[in-house]
């Protein structure tokens, strides 16, 4: 098994500011049968809070916690991100990872919902910006269903400290992660 050489963290993305919730509602729309009275409506929430969606904030947390574990643990590889929807964008970090040399990457969605939306469709993202690219992207964990407790956490750290020992064969850990209650489906899979 190939070790990895990054981490990335794929998410939705946010607005991070009142002149981006149009351009980004767009972004999440497109190709969807959506009038645009409603997506006018649902920019009004946005501007509740002066256009800034929490989810990017929580994402930067996310990471520095991330890379505060790997060096605690003298793990030694980038973590990146990409979103969905915003800046990051996946296709431009993943152009970064690259120009870096990264050619092994897990990637760890932060998704909360075992759904199309939420699980499956992230793959497809990521297969779609990927196409152009020789990055092999594999999928450490998904974190489908892992923010209802705290042992759940416990098992994602486990999970990654698995990875990152290179002893996380897909098999295992599409079985079980199969094996928790609410899972929307297979991970652990090779998008190529």
């Amino acid at each position: 098994m190939n070790s990895f050489d990054a981490l990335l963290v794929v998410s939705f993305g946010g607005p991070e500011k009142h002149e981006d919730v149009l351009p980004f509602l767009e972004n999440v729309l497109r190709g969807k049968n959506v009038p645009r009275e409603r997506m006018l409506e649902v920019a009004e929430h946005y501007y509740h809070f002066e256009g800034r969606s929490p989810i990017n904030d929580q994402n930067k947390e996310l990471i520095a916690a991330l890379e505060a574990e790997f060096r605690n643990h003298g793990v030694k590889i980038p973590v990146y991100w990409g979103n969905r929807n915003w800046h990051p964008l996946l296709p431009d970090t993943l152009k970064q990872m690259q120009d870096d040399g990264v050619r092994n990457a897990a990637a760890l969605v932060t998704s909360a919902f075992g759904s199309y939306s939420g699980c499956r469709q992230y793959r497809e993202d990521i297969a779609r910006a990927q196409q152009a690219k020789s990055l092999e992207l594999r999928a450490a964990m998904s974190l489908a269903g892992l923010w209802c407790n705290q042992g759940k956490l416990q098992e994602a750290r486990e999970l990654l400290e698995l990875a990152e020992q290179d002893v996380l064969t897909r098999w295992k850990l599409y079985e079980h992660m199969a094996a928790a209650p609410g899972n929307g489906g297979p991970v652990g899979r090779t998008w190529r």
